[in-house]
């Protein structure tokens, strides 16, 4: 499973890589509804929720289902601007002028995507305002999620201006309560990574910007298409537009793409993050889980974690055949979970601890990536 992303005809000067306030702030609201997600911010989410007014708080929840659990496009609305060439601003302020600018139909789309009602692929079909089909499936499925997605939901399509203005003051709010402050501090590092990647991008090549960027983005230059491995599918193209790099402080381990249909394809990409150098693709994850889920790979790992073991060896403590060891040992070395060495005449086995040991956290990144 994957996004693609068809960069055939993409001019090397339409790529950017620009920070953006507005989509930090997306990130910054995720972390303090979704805590787990991000060990690493537990201070600074802890600080923040000691000193935020109730009232705050409460609207907080109003429409977290708009970034605890799927990041909104609402917090990219430069995406949005026909064209394909606007860029994120210099400001928070800024960048919701740009929120402003998208049509009412625009709006609605985005702000419903919590609800599963309009389908997020690369073929338009019928909103919500227009359509009465839609409109119904939609509030069915928000009324599945709660009370709260069902009024949100009912509110939205009866007024979507009003919503839009509640939403800017929430932002402005917000901002003003502990976001401010983060983003005096978040955007020199921000900018220190754009120029960057920039760099890469201008003195080398896309391939080496975006393998800078992870190493779930990859490049095939000959078919002309970005494949980010990703544990969902999705296919976009950046056409006449451009592409857009926005990297993100607060976002580990969420490797982002927006490949709305009619948007400017964009990356939101972590920087400064633990994350591995190079860590499993989804595939080679899935192996491994596969390969140690196996009853009797599993009695041979707890002896192989503990010392070398030769395969006549392991035959004899398992009471089994060398070919059988032979087969199983050679799913736990295509997983990548065993080590070799040769003694003389001997091949010893042993499990690699480190690759067991970081199974949890990979397993954690590649479902949030």
């Amino acid at each position: 499973m994957s996004v693609h992303i068809d960069i055939a005809g993409l001019r090397p000067e339409r790529v950017a890589v620009v920070p953006s306030p507005l989509g930090e702030l997306g990130m910054a609201l995720h972390a303090l509804s979704e805590p787990a997600h991000h060990p690493g911010l537990q201070g600074w989410v802890t600080g923040v929720r000691a000193r935020l007014d109730p009232h705050l708080a409460d609207r907080m929840c109003e429409a977290d289902f708009l970034w605890r659990t799927t990041f909104s496009d609402l917090f990219m609305p430069f995406a949005g601007i026909p064209g394909g060439s606007t860029l994120p601003c210099g400001t928070l302020a800024e960048e919701l002028d740009l929120l402003d600018k998208l049509t009412d139909e625009q709006f609605v789309d985005v702000a419903l995507d919590f609800t599963c009602g309009l389908p997020y692929h690369c073929s338009h079909g019928p909103d919500a305002l227009s359509d009465p089909e839609v409109r119904r499936r939609t509030l069915d499925l928000a009324a599945a999620r709660g009370p709260r997605q069902l009024r949100f939901s009912e509110r939205l399509l009866a007024d979507p201006p009003r919503i839009r203005a509640w939403l800017r003051q929430f932002l402005q709010d917000c901002d003003e309560a502990f976001f401010a402050e983060a983003w005096s501090r978040l955007r020199h590092q921000l900018a220190a990574d754009a120029r960057h990647k920039t760099d890469l991008l201008r003195r080398k090549s896309l391939a080496e910007a975006l393998a800078a960027v992870s190493p779930a983005v990859t490049l095939d230059e000959a078919a002309a298409r970005i494949t980010v491995d990703k544990l969902g599918d999705g296919r976009t193209a950046t056409g006449d537009g451009g592409l857009l790099l926005v990297p993100t402080s607060l976002g580990w381990p969420h490797l982002m793409v927006l490949h709305r249909h009619g948007w400017q394809p964009l990356l939101h990409y972590p920087v400064g993050s633990p994350e591995l150098a190079a860590p499993p693709t989804l595939e080679q994850l899935a192996l491994r889980m596969t390969a140690l889920s196996h009853p009797v790979r599993m009695r041979m790992c707890r002896h192989l974690a503990r010392s070398a073991y030769t395969t006549g060896e392991l035959a004899q403590v398992h009471g089994m055949t060398a070919p059988e060891i032979s087969r199983h040992l050679a799913v736990l070395k295509k997983a990548g979970l065993i080590t070799t060495r040769r003694r003389g005449r001997y091949v010893l086995h042993q499990l690699d601890v480190t690759v067991v040991a970081r199974l949890g956290s990979e397993f954690l990144e590649g479902i949030l990536r």
